[in-house]
C-alpha cells in the first residue's frame, strides 16, 4: 500500500474496560480497521486520565485502575477514514461506552515496511 503526502488521523480515547460482547474494544477496532483495509493502527495505553465524568484513572500501585485511558490512532486517506467513522460509531454503541473521536489532517513523512529480517546461518 502506498500512502504519502497528505493523510488523515482517526484519534479514539476510551477506557481499557470497554468491551464489544466479550471482547476488549481496542481489539475490535483495530480488527475492524485491518479488515476495512486502512494502512495502519497503534493502541496506546494511558498512565493517567479523564475524561467527560472527570473521574481520574491511575496508573498508580495505590491507585490501579482495570480502566486505564486507551487512545487508539489510525492513519489511512481521507476517504478511508472518512468512511470507518460509521464503524466506529456503530462499535461505541455497541459497547455502550462513551469516549471521543477526532479526524485530523496529518503529513505522511515515510510510510514503509522494515526490510525483511534474514535468517542468521
Amino acid at each position: 500500500m502506498e500512502l504519502n503526502g497528505e493523510a488523515r488521523l482517526l484519534r479514539i480515547f476510551f477506557g481499557e474496560a470497554d468491551k464489544v460482547g466479550h471482547r476488549p474494544l481496542h481489539e475490535v477496532i483495530v480488527r475492524e480497521a485491518r479488515a476495512h483495509g486502512l494502512a495502519g493502527a497503534t493502541v496506546w495505553r494511558g498512565v493517567l486520565g479523564y475524561g467527560r465524568r472527570s473521574h481520574i484513572r491511575s496508573a498508580k500501585i495505590l491507585d490501579l485502575s482495570s480502566d486505564l485511558p486507551l487512545i487508539c490512532e489510525i492513519v489511512d486517506d481521507e476517504a478511508k477514514t472518512t468512511a470507518f467513522l460509521d464503524v466506529l460509531h456503530a462499535l461505541f454503541d455497541q459497547a455502550q461506552c462513551g469516549g471521543l473521536i477526532t479526524h485530523e489532517k496529518v503529513q505522511i513523512v515515510k510510510y514503509t515496511s522494515g526490510a525483511a529480517a534474514t535468517p542468521v546461518i
